[in-house]
Protein backbone atom coordinates (compact mmCIF):
# COMPACT_ATOMS: atom_id res chain seq x y z
CA UNK A 1 0.00 0.00 0.00
CA UNK A 2 1.08 3.50 -0.48
CA UNK A 3 0.73 4.45 2.68
CA UNK A 4 3.00 1.70 4.20
CA UNK A 5 5.63 2.23 1.25
CA UNK A 6 5.56 6.06 2.67
CA UNK A 7 6.23 4.89 6.22
CA UNK A 8 8.78 2.99 5.24
CA UNK A 9 10.37 5.37 3.58
CA UNK A 10 10.55 8.03 6.55
CA UNK A 11 11.47 5.06 9.11
CA UNK A 12 14.51 4.81 6.94
CA UNK A 13 15.58 7.64 5.21
CA UNK A 14 19.28 6.64 5.35
CA UNK A 15 17.91 3.30 2.98
CA UNK A 16 16.67 5.31 0.61
CA UNK A 17 19.98 8.16 -0.07
CA UNK A 18 22.04 5.16 -0.15
CA UNK A 19 19.53 3.86 -3.24
CA UNK A 20 19.44 7.44 -4.71
CA UNK A 21 23.15 7.48 -4.29
CA UNK A 22 23.28 3.97 -5.67
CA UNK A 23 21.63 4.48 -9.06
CA UNK A 24 23.32 7.91 -9.79
CA UNK A 25 26.43 6.38 -9.51
CA UNK A 26 25.04 3.70 -11.84
CA UNK A 27 24.15 6.34 -13.89
CA UNK A 28 27.53 8.52 -13.80
CA UNK A 29 29.02 4.97 -14.37
CA UNK A 30 27.43 4.55 -17.18
CA UNK A 31 27.75 7.71 -19.16
CA UNK A 32 31.26 7.63 -18.34
CA UNK A 33 31.81 4.08 -20.01
CA UNK A 34 29.86 5.55 -22.89
CA UNK A 35 32.00 8.13 -23.38
CA UNK A 36 35.08 6.59 -23.06
CA UNK A 37 33.87 4.49 -25.61
CA UNK A 38 32.75 6.58 -27.72
CA UNK A 39 36.28 8.55 -27.37
CA UNK A 40 38.05 6.08 -28.31
CA UNK A 41 36.47 5.11 -31.49
CA UNK A 42 36.91 9.16 -32.57
CA UNK A 43 40.36 8.96 -31.45
CA UNK A 44 40.73 5.80 -33.70
CA UNK A 45 39.17 7.49 -36.46
CA UNK A 46 41.23 10.18 -36.41
CA UNK A 47 44.46 8.60 -35.96
CA UNK A 48 43.67 6.59 -39.17
CA UNK A 49 42.89 9.78 -41.18
CA UNK A 50 45.83 11.63 -39.99
CA UNK A 51 47.82 8.35 -41.48
CA UNK A 52 50.43 9.34 -44.12
CA UNK A 53 48.79 6.91 -46.40
CA UNK A 54 47.57 7.42 -49.81
CA UNK A 55 44.66 5.27 -51.93
CA UNK A 56 47.34 2.87 -53.81
CA UNK A 57 49.29 2.03 -50.81
CA UNK A 58 46.28 -0.33 -49.74
CA UNK A 59 45.86 -4.23 -50.26
CA UNK A 60 42.79 -4.14 -52.34
CA UNK A 61 44.67 -1.09 -55.03
CA UNK A 62 48.05 -2.62 -55.68
CA UNK A 63 46.48 -4.41 -58.44
CA UNK A 64 46.19 -0.45 -60.26
CA UNK A 65 49.46 0.31 -59.35
CA UNK A 66 51.09 0.00 -62.98
CA UNK A 67 48.04 1.66 -64.65
CA UNK A 68 48.06 4.53 -62.18
CA UNK A 69 51.55 4.81 -61.74
CA UNK A 70 51.74 8.10 -63.37
CA UNK A 71 48.98 9.54 -61.10
CA UNK A 72 50.01 8.15 -57.89
CA UNK A 73 52.97 10.79 -57.24
CA UNK A 74 50.13 13.19 -58.05
CA UNK A 75 48.11 11.75 -55.12
CA UNK A 76 51.88 11.80 -52.34
CA UNK A 77 52.11 15.27 -53.44
CA UNK A 78 48.99 16.13 -51.18
CA UNK A 79 49.43 18.45 -48.31
CA UNK A 80 49.62 16.39 -45.11
CA UNK A 81 49.43 19.25 -42.60
CA UNK A 82 45.99 19.76 -44.11
CA UNK A 83 44.86 16.63 -43.75
CA UNK A 84 45.69 16.87 -40.13
CA UNK A 85 44.38 19.44 -39.96
CA UNK A 86 40.84 18.62 -41.02
CA UNK A 87 40.72 15.48 -38.82
CA UNK A 88 41.78 17.41 -35.97
CA UNK A 89 38.95 20.05 -36.47
CA UNK A 90 36.45 17.06 -36.92
CA UNK A 91 37.24 14.90 -33.83
CA UNK A 92 37.51 17.78 -31.72
CA UNK A 93 34.29 18.92 -33.03
CA UNK A 94 32.99 15.34 -32.51
CA UNK A 95 34.62 14.75 -28.82
CA UNK A 96 33.03 18.46 -27.83
CA UNK A 97 29.87 17.25 -29.08
CA UNK A 98 29.89 14.19 -27.21
CA UNK A 99 30.62 15.44 -23.64
CA UNK A 100 27.90 17.79 -23.79
CA UNK A 101 25.21 15.14 -24.56
CA UNK A 102 26.84 12.84 -21.86
CA UNK A 103 27.34 15.35 -19.72
CA UNK A 104 23.73 16.61 -20.15
CA UNK A 105 22.30 13.17 -20.26
CA UNK A 106 23.91 11.85 -17.33
CA UNK A 107 22.91 15.22 -15.05
CA UNK A 108 19.11 14.19 -15.88
CA UNK A 109 19.24 11.06 -14.89
CA UNK A 110 21.13 11.93 -11.68
CA UNK A 111 18.34 14.29 -10.69
CA UNK A 112 15.75 11.28 -12.09
CA UNK A 113 17.59 9.41 -9.33
CA UNK A 114 17.09 11.74 -6.51
CA UNK A 115 12.90 12.07 -7.92
CA UNK A 116 13.79 15.25 -8.67
CA UNK A 117 11.03 16.74 -11.43
CA UNK A 118 13.14 17.76 -14.48
CA UNK A 119 10.36 18.60 -16.52
CA UNK A 120 10.29 22.60 -15.33
CA UNK A 121 13.97 22.22 -15.84
CA UNK A 122 13.21 20.95 -19.40
CA UNK A 123 10.68 23.68 -20.09
CA UNK A 124 13.59 26.58 -18.86
CA UNK A 125 16.28 24.63 -20.91
CA UNK A 126 14.22 25.04 -23.92
CA UNK A 127 13.55 28.15 -23.47
CA UNK A 128 16.85 29.65 -22.79
CA UNK A 129 18.26 27.66 -25.74
CA UNK A 130 15.80 29.42 -28.02
CA UNK A 131 17.19 32.92 -26.28
CA UNK A 132 20.62 32.13 -26.67
CA UNK A 133 19.86 31.02 -30.36
CA UNK A 134 18.03 34.27 -31.15
CA UNK A 135 20.85 36.05 -29.68
CA UNK A 136 23.87 34.10 -30.99
CA UNK A 137 22.95 33.92 -34.67
CA UNK A 138 25.61 35.16 -36.33
CA UNK A 139 27.78 32.73 -33.92
CA UNK A 140 25.82 29.81 -34.91
CA UNK A 141 26.11 30.31 -38.30
CA UNK A 142 30.07 30.93 -38.61
CA UNK A 143 30.94 27.77 -36.57
CA UNK A 144 28.48 25.87 -39.01
CA UNK A 145 29.84 27.43 -42.47
CA UNK A 146 33.57 26.73 -40.96
CA UNK A 147 32.28 22.62 -40.22
CA UNK A 148 31.17 22.39 -43.69
CA UNK A 149 34.24 24.29 -44.94
CA UNK A 150 36.69 21.33 -43.51
CA UNK A 151 33.91 18.41 -44.05
CA UNK A 152 33.25 19.33 -47.76
CA UNK A 153 37.60 20.19 -47.76
CA UNK A 154 36.61 23.65 -49.64
CA UNK A 155 39.86 25.02 -48.83
CA UNK A 156 42.57 23.91 -46.33
CA UNK A 157 46.06 25.58 -44.98
CA UNK A 158 48.47 26.82 -47.50
CA UNK A 159 45.96 27.27 -50.05
CA UNK A 160 45.67 30.27 -52.27
CA UNK A 161 42.39 31.43 -52.19
CA UNK A 162 40.03 34.43 -53.80
CA UNK A 163 37.39 36.16 -51.72
CA UNK A 164 35.34 39.66 -52.44
CA UNK A 165 37.89 41.52 -50.11
CA UNK A 166 41.01 39.77 -50.29
CA UNK A 167 43.24 37.75 -51.84
CA UNK A 168 46.18 35.66 -50.59
CA UNK A 169 47.10 32.39 -48.97
CA UNK A 170 45.27 30.84 -45.86
CA UNK A 171 47.03 30.70 -42.58
CA UNK A 172 44.76 29.27 -40.06
CA UNK A 173 41.55 27.54 -40.59
CA UNK A 174 39.15 27.42 -37.89
CA UNK A 175 35.39 26.45 -36.73
CA UNK A 176 34.76 30.21 -36.63
CA UNK A 177 37.08 32.03 -38.37
CA UNK A 178 39.64 32.26 -41.57
CA UNK A 179 43.49 33.80 -41.44
CA UNK A 180 44.89 34.79 -44.36
CA UNK A 181 47.91 36.33 -45.92
CA UNK A 182 47.44 38.93 -48.17
CA UNK A 183 49.84 39.23 -51.18
CA UNK A 184 50.74 42.72 -49.43
CA UNK A 185 51.42 41.06 -46.11
CA UNK A 186 48.33 41.81 -44.48
CA UNK A 187 46.57 39.23 -42.17
CA UNK A 188 42.75 38.87 -42.75
CA UNK A 189 40.46 37.97 -40.36
CA UNK A 190 37.60 36.40 -42.22
CA UNK A 191 34.36 35.30 -40.21
CA UNK A 192 33.85 31.84 -42.30
CA UNK A 193 29.28 32.48 -42.09
CA UNK A 194 30.48 35.90 -44.27
CA UNK A 195 31.95 34.22 -47.15
CA UNK A 196 29.66 33.95 -49.54
CA UNK A 197 31.75 33.63 -52.90
CA UNK A 198 35.00 32.09 -52.93
CA UNK A 199 37.78 30.82 -55.47
CA UNK A 200 40.07 28.14 -54.61
CA UNK A 201 43.24 29.01 -56.93
CA UNK A 202 45.43 25.86 -55.79
CA UNK A 203 42.76 23.52 -56.21
CA UNK A 204 41.56 24.65 -59.98
CA UNK A 205 43.97 24.95 -62.89
CA UNK A 206 44.30 28.54 -62.29
CA UNK A 207 46.64 30.45 -64.57
CA UNK A 208 47.95 34.22 -63.69
CA UNK A 209 47.54 36.85 -66.43
CA UNK A 210 50.19 37.17 -68.68
CA UNK A 211 52.07 40.96 -68.14
CA UNK A 212 52.90 42.57 -71.06
CA UNK A 213 56.41 43.37 -71.98
CA UNK A 214 58.14 46.61 -70.75
CA UNK A 215 58.41 48.09 -74.07
CA UNK A 216 55.02 47.31 -75.00
CA UNK A 217 53.87 49.21 -72.05
CA UNK A 218 55.95 52.08 -72.74
CA UNK A 219 54.65 52.17 -76.51
CA UNK A 220 51.38 52.42 -75.59
CA UNK A 221 52.22 55.00 -73.03
CA UNK A 222 53.79 57.03 -75.80
CA UNK A 223 50.84 56.42 -78.03
CA UNK A 224 48.50 57.59 -75.64
CA UNK A 225 50.43 60.44 -74.74
CA UNK A 226 50.56 61.00 -78.79
CA UNK A 227 46.87 60.65 -79.24
CA UNK A 228 45.90 63.17 -76.41
CA UNK A 229 44.47 66.62 -77.40
CA UNK A 230 46.89 69.22 -76.76
CA UNK A 231 45.67 71.53 -74.16
CA UNK A 232 44.22 74.89 -75.21
CA UNK A 233 46.31 77.46 -73.97
CA UNK A 234 44.38 80.65 -72.94
CA UNK A 235 44.90 83.59 -75.09
CA UNK A 236 44.93 87.42 -74.35
CA UNK A 237 42.38 90.07 -75.01
CA UNK A 238 42.91 92.81 -77.22
CA UNK A 239 42.97 95.21 -74.52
Amino acid sequence: MPSVQVIQSIDNPGDTLWSNLLQAGVAVGIGLLVWLIVHYMIRGVVKHAMADRTPLSGRSMRWAGPMLRGIDPVIRALDHERRVQRARTIGSLLNSILTAVVAVVAVFYVLLAFDVDISPLLASVGVLGIAIGFGAQQLIRDFLAGIFITIEDQYGIGDVIETSEVVGTVEYLGLRITRVVAEDGTLWFLRNGEILRLGNRSKGSYRAPAEPPADAAADATSQAAAQAPAPIEPTESAD
